[in-house]
């Protein structure tokens, strides 16, 4: 048996041979490129910047949505939950692969048509705002604070996921640059990011994310396979020898608040402005289907193979007598334990993929929030393109900057910060969009109610320490749940007490 180090807190900088940093360093040269590239043609306009000219194809489209959506939670968190738990855990992606096929079946096709429709709308603000004209101010001002100031905890995780990456990998092979590996970590990352986003806009954070879907997906197929039938595999037996009880069951220490919790992750999917946003960019509504069928695919492979990463990571450790302090950072110690170093740098750069692509849509979608939602509604009303266009770029920065300060506690946990903005968006913004597409008798009143009340229920729940404890569930109700609830009842009982005002909807 292979003589593996017993301690694991952070793997030495010996296995981070000169092939690891190439593999890295092609891999931020690549996403540049495509930046440079994607910036000589579209980014002369608004819609070109934000929306890619609506002119994206279903792959590109598909797999965008799916990298933006998989952030570092898909290769640090939720493997962590599952080596830390077990099979348990796996009800958050089971919950998750459901949300994801209803969001692209109900929400996509309306989308895609009725913001084009509706005076051509480039943010979800703007929709909503063009959707119930008589409380267009309130809905754009709203619903732009909501996704700012969640968009900032939710790129935050991904510059935690960067920060642990580099703590992990990289500790005292980086030169000293007058701050710990993890903060340099978190800075390179959102420098990267910042680089593409900023030039190329929605296009290039789109080709980006299809890349780094690719990359993932690759990555999360071979991870498991090797810790399973490599040497010093957890193949066979070993598998079910984990000193965990339970491990390789789905209901082990499940309780009835537990499965809701895990489940109902699902419905943040209907409210996740950086995922619906995708839709609206597809070239036309008949191919939102191959889209979803391409999507959906890439997303049970993903899945599956971030599942494997955890339950097979957690056999393979005890049977070698390894050591994870972090169980967020079981892939992380497994490329530089089990691969050679131009294999573990593109492994790395796959996660990275995962967290840059996340954060590069959530920077984009909050700019746009804040370039169409304040600054023209409020300060510049004619603003020309090319003006709107730069203060975009500017607002990308400022928004990467909260995100930054916000990721700077080491301690913070990548699928804890995920948790409570996906439930945020979910609850604020799900119900709202849902009805808004399909509910004739909506009006704007009911509206504004949805997202004051979703946002606000998410926020008390959390701060009165009624969420559920992560990873486990083992604690409250997943905020989630009485956000979209309490959203829903709003919106229907205000329309109901407004009806005169219902905006149009759109077949």
């Amino acid at each position: 048996m292979q003589d593996w180090p017993k301690q694991v807190a952070f793997v030495t900088s010996a296995r981070m041979q000169t092939g690891t940093l190439i593999s890295l360093t092609l891999y931020f040269v690549l996403m540049i490129g495509i930046g440079l590239w994607a910036w000589r043609r579209s980014t002369d306009t608004s819609e070109g910047y934000l929306l890619a000219g609506r002119n994206l194809p279903p792959s590109v489209a598909a797999l965008s949505a799916g990298a933006s959506d998989m952030s570092g939670w898909l290769l640090l968190g939720l493997p962590g939950a599952l080596y830390e738990a077990g099979l348990v855990e796996a009800w958050i992606g089971i919950g998750l692969f459901v949300g994801a096929l209803f969001n692209w079946i109900v929400v996509a096709p309306r989308l895609r048509k009725q913001t084009e429709e509706l005076g051509n709308a480039l943010t979800i603000p703007e929709f909503l705002a063009n959707r119930f004209p008589d409380k267009a101010v309130a809905l754009r001002v709203v619903s732009a604070l909501i996704v700012v100031v969640f968009f900032a905890v939710y790129t935050a995780a991904g510059l935690v996921g960067g920060g642990k990456l580099f703590e992990t990998s990289f500790a005292g092979l980086l030169p000293d640059a007058g701050m710990s590996d993890y903060m340099l970590g978190i800075w390179i990352t959102a420098l990267v990011v910042l680089a593409y986003t900023m030039v190329g806009g929605f296009l290039a954070v789109s080709l980006t994310d299809f890349v780094q879907g690719l990359i993932m997906v690759t990555a999360l197929v071979i991870m498991p396979l090797v810790v399973m039938f490599g040497e010093g595999g957890s193949a066979g037996g070993s598998l079910t020898e984990v000193d965990v009880p339970g491990f390789l069951s789905l209901t082990q220490g499940l309780t009835a608040l537990g499965f809701i919790s895990a489940v109902t992750w699902g419905l943040g999917y209907f409210g996740q402005p950086h995922i619906i946003v995708r839709f609206m960019a597809i070239d036309t509504v008949a191919k939102v289907k191959t889209a979803r069928n391409i999507g959906m695919t890439w997303m049970g492979v993903a899945l599956l193979g971030s599942i494997g990463i955890g339950i097979a990571g957690r056999a393979f450790a005890e049977r070698n007598g390894i050591v994870v302090d972090d169980p967020e950072t079981i892939f992380i110690v497994l490329a530089n334990l089990l691969f050679h170093p131009l294999i573990t740098g593109f492994l790395l750069a796959a996660l990275l993929a995962a967290i840059m692509s996340t954060i590069s849509s959530q920077l984009l979608v909050a700019s746009s929030s804040l370039t169409e939602d304040f600054y023209k509604l409020f300060f510049r009303k004619q603003a020309s393109e090319r003006e709107s266009v730069n203060v975009g770029r500017i607002c990308v920065a400022l928004v990467a900057l909260a995100a930054i300060w916000i990721a700077s506690d080491p301690d913070s946990q990548v699928l804890g910060l995920v948790s409570n903005a996906w439930a945020g968006f979910g609850a604020a913004f799900g119900p709202l969009i849902i009805l808004s597409l399909t509910w004739d008798r909506m009006t704007g009143a009911g509206a504004v109610a949805g997202l004051v009340t979703g946002a606000a229920v998410v926020m008390a729940w959390i701060a009165l320490g009624w969420n559920s404890a992560l990873p486990g569930f083992d604690g409250g109700l997943y905020e989630i749940v009485p956000g979209f609830i309490a959203a829903w009842i709003a919106i229907w009982l205000v329309s109901k007490a407004t009806a005169k005002s219902a905006g149009p909807l759109q077949a």
